[in-house]
């Protein structure tokens, strides 16, 4: 080889070596891509239910700390509500008795997806729980969902 193309070599590998260096300056730069710049809204204002009872409080007039999930009448009697965002569902095996649970499977972890005939069940592979205390009643989960803690403040179901 002559001395040109060993000079040709050398620029071929510093080329190489700044684009790589100006790609990954490239890619950090771009770590907050999709971010969006402007502040999340205002939260709403308590509206009315579809059956004409108040929405939930927000805790603030009350004292009660922690934004109402629901009013225990959301919550049907034999069943339950799913409140994915909380990570939680609530039931109501039997009248006046609020339980809640996990809403993420303990199989796979998919958020379970309907509460009904006093069972919550999670569609991803169909497990089974039971509403009253969370223990499997079919898999392929093998372990009842954790209990969430949650309290009643007059008819306000809250996070504890």
């Amino acid at each position: 080889m002559n001395h040109e193309q060993a000079g040709c070599c050398r620029s071929r590998r510093a080329l190489l070596v700044g684009t790589g260096a100006v790609g990954v300056a490239a890619l950090t730069g771009c770590q907050t891509y999709g971010e969006s710049a402007a502040p999340p809204p205002p939260p709403a204002a308590p509206t009315t239910g579809d059956a004409g009872t108040a929405a939930p409080d927000d805790g603030a007039a009350t004292g009660g700390g922690a934004p109402a999930l629901a009013a225990v009448a959301d919550i049907p009697v034999g069943g339950g509500k799913i409140f994915a965002d909380a990570g939680v569902v609530v039931t109501q095996p039997t009248a006046g008795t609020i339980k809640a649970y996990s809403a993420t499977c303990t199989h796979q972890g998919c958020t379970v997806t309907s509460v009904a005939d006093g069972a919550i069940v999670c569609a991803c592979h169909n497990s089974v729980f039971d509403i009253a205390d969370g223990s499997v009643r079919s898999g392929p989960a093998n372990a009842p969902l954790p209990a969430a803690n949650v309290t009643v403040d007059g008819d306000a179901i809250r996070l504890a």
